[in-house]
């Protein structure tokens, strides 16, 4: 069984399990909707804005041209997860021998993350099924375990769309306004999609469990 997080262990921003647990008690699905912003800017924008965009904004201009794209792919490949689970109130379980997984949960990542890139805008204007999965394959896991691409993708910092998948170019900032701009739309849409509402709150239990 995994270790329960202290309460003073920071969530999103300095926010903790127990302000989660409070702010929760004031949410309810259909609910009223400046309730639902703030839970959303409080926890969601923080979390994904300092642990993820902060960061990758960070090494963008600091940049040398020699490399730095590596990283921020590497975090955008990491932060799409994240974004396709929360859509989902999914979490990553790891499993051990004998054990099977709950409704919500997962343990291998690569069909909750083409799901998300091929089916959720802005991501599926660029990616088919065929390019989110040769994506997943050849840049999401070769960078994370490998520190390098695949099947000759490459990484170049502009394009007009996040990928060109017959050239197999990832353009890393288009890449990176497509992830903020659903990240808007996410935070817009929570505030009356139900169902939105209802996998925030199961991801957020399982971050603060």
């Amino acid at each position: 069984m995994a270790a329960r997080l202290s309460n003073t262990t920071q969530i999103a921003g300095r926010l903790t399990r127990d302000d989660w647990n409070t702010v929760k008690g004031a949410l309810t699905i259909g609910g009223d909707e400046d309730a639902w912003a703030k839970a959303f800017q409080d926890f969601f924008w923080q979390r994904v804005n300092l642990r993820y965009l902060e960061p990758i904004e960070v090494l963008h201009a600091n940049g040398t041209w020699e490399g730095e794209g590596f990283s921020i792919v590497s975090i955008q490949c990491a932060l799409i997860e994240f974004l396709a689970a929360a859509r989902q109130g999914k979490k990553y379980r790891y499993l051990r021998a004998g054990q099977t997984l709950g409704p919500l949960e997962y343990n291998r990542s690569g069909e909750l993350y083409r799901e998300f890139l091929s089916t959720v805008q802005p991501f599926s204007a660029s990616f088919d099924a065929a390019a989110a999965a040769d994506f997943y394959q050849s840049v999401r896991c070769a960078l994370l375990h490998e520190a390098r691409t695949h099947n000759g993708w490459r990484l170049w910092v502009s394009g007009a769309a996040p990928i060109d998948a017959a050239r197999k170019i990832v353009y890393r900032e288009a890449l990176q306004d497509a992830i903020s701009a659903y990240v808007e739309a996410y935070g817009r849409d929570l505030t009356t999609d139900h169902a939105l509402q209802e996998a925030f709150i199961r991801k957020f239990d399982d971050l603060a469990a």
